[in-house]
């Protein structure tokens, strides 16, 4: 994940020669956690949090924990790992459910943090999960900000209740009397942004918070403006006690320090955030996976999620048996092109497979690029080559070649990379491993 590519770097760093040495003294341990302090530092994390943050570390290093330790360095990093997950929150903090329908959500946050977007994200999701919502447009200011929300329902497939630009504590309530008769069993107020915090703004949203008491009150705040977010969270916090925060763009080039710093300074949970540009791209936030993503240990269980999504059971199934029997053929491997690109691309899918998250998209010619070359291939084939790959010689590799725009070395590493990932999960099958597409 783009956000703590930079930390997770130093970090392993750090750890690197720290589980190189058998043992560990107080002078070695000292001078790792400085070096963990100015990591956090530097990833933008605010100065109270990482002073008890390595406070905590530091009182569990010199125990007897790890100076009884076979390993002092991993259990060094395992330390880290335990206080990282409880610096964000301990566990993955699911949205409350109102006794009686509807749940009603306030979304609110400052203008240009991704608010209105996220409105048809959290929408989405919850219309996977069976749910039924209803978008509503409060944001009477901003120009074109109903119109925003109707493109994003209309986008996602979702309705969206609006009543132009009459007072937003009246429409708040009006949609939920709205989703009361209509069957709606959760409601998803977009509330008004400002481009800073003003006391109308607040007042607006207090006024809409006695109105419709919801059972959740979300803030969303953009992750690239840091310590910047954090004061946004405690001053939202300070005048509607929100429950929760969701942090966007949390794939992009930062640092990472409103994530590691937002619960701890406002006491409230992150409980998702927005991993890209597309509708789905929006994950529950769990504190140990992301630990172990900013520590270069992956996160295979979002991973088979997301793979889960991209692949239906059956599908999965199908693949599994094709693998046991030897009979993964091209049109697989092409299968499974697609579903990457389902789960958000393979640069992101990287960043979840432990150990390879080091790889910078361009390294290995892992990229974009390459895969859509390899499906031009696999396309340019007969069914019988893609089904007996290892008739694929010289003759046929210049045809194929020249039918799909490539090189004959494109076709060559094409079949490379087929045998490699066969042999993989035949090992895979063989040591009762699940797939992880």
């Amino acid at each position: 994940m783009g956000a703590f590519s930079g930390l997770g770097d130093k970090l392993k760093h750090v750890f690197s020669k720290l589980t190189s040495r058998g043992k560990l003294d107080e002078y070695e341990i000292k001078q790792a956690m400085r070096e963990i302090r100015i990591a956090l530092l530097e990833a933008d994390v605010n100065f109270n949090v990482v002073k008890d943050f390595i406070s905590k570390i530091s009182e569990r290093a010199k125990g007897e924990e790890i100076v009884k330790s076979v390993t002092p360095g991993q259990q060094v990093v395992k330390i880290v790992n335990d206080e990282l997950v409880e610096l964000m929150g301990s566990k993955n903090a699911k949205l409350e459910v109102a006794s009686k329908p509807p749940t009603v959500i306030m979304m609110c946050g400052l203008q240009g943090a991704g608010k209105t977007t996220m409105c048809g994200k959290l929408g989405l999701m919850l219309r996977k999960q069976g749910k039924k919502p209803l978008l509503v447009a409060c944001d009477i200011y901003r120009p074109a900000a109903i119109n925003q929300l109707m493109i994003v329902g209309k986008n996602v497939g979702l309705e969206v209740f609006e009543k132009g630009t009459q007072k937003p504590v009246k429409t708040a309530e009006q949609a939920v009397r709205y989703a009361e008769s209509n069957g709606y069993d959760t409601v998803i107020i977009d509330t008004a942004g400002r481009l800073h915090i003003n006391d109308d703004l607040m007042r607006e949203l207090e006024d809409i918070k006695k109105e419709v008491r919801p059972t959740e009150i979300l803030l969303t705040v953009d992750s690239m403006t840091g310590q910047d977010a954090v004061t946004v969270a405690t001053a939202f916090n300070e005048r509607l006690d929100i429950t929760g925060v969701i942090l966007t763009k949390l794939d992009g080039d930062t640092r990472g320090g409103a994530a590691l710093s937002i619960k701890a300074v406002t006491g409230k949970p992150i409980k998702f955030c927005g991993t890209g540009e597309k509708p789905a791209d929006i994950e529950p936030f769990h504190p140990d996976r992301m630990a172990s993503r900013i520590l270069g240990m992956g996160d295979i269980v979002s991973l088979v999620e997301k793979a889960q999504e991209a692949m239906d059971e059956e599908e999965m199934r199908r693949m599994e048996k094709r693998v046991k029997d030897a009979t993964f053929t091209l049109d697989d491997f092409l299968l499974q092109f697609e579903s990457l690109k389902k789960m958000g691309g393979i640069s992101e899918v990287m960043q979840m497979i432990p150990g390879m998250n080091r790889l910078k998209v361009g390294d290995k010619d892992i990229d974009e690029k390459r895969i859509e070359r390899f499906k031009a291939i696999i396309c340019s084939m007969t069914k019988k080559e893609r089904e007996h790959p290892e008739i694929v010689k010289s003759s046929r590799r210049k045809r194929i070649s020249a039918g799909s725009g490539t090189s004959i070395q494109d076709v060559n590493q094409l079949l490379k990379q087929f045998e490699q990932t066969r042999d993989m999960m035949r090992k895979m099958k063989n040591n009762k491993g699940r797939l992880p597409f």
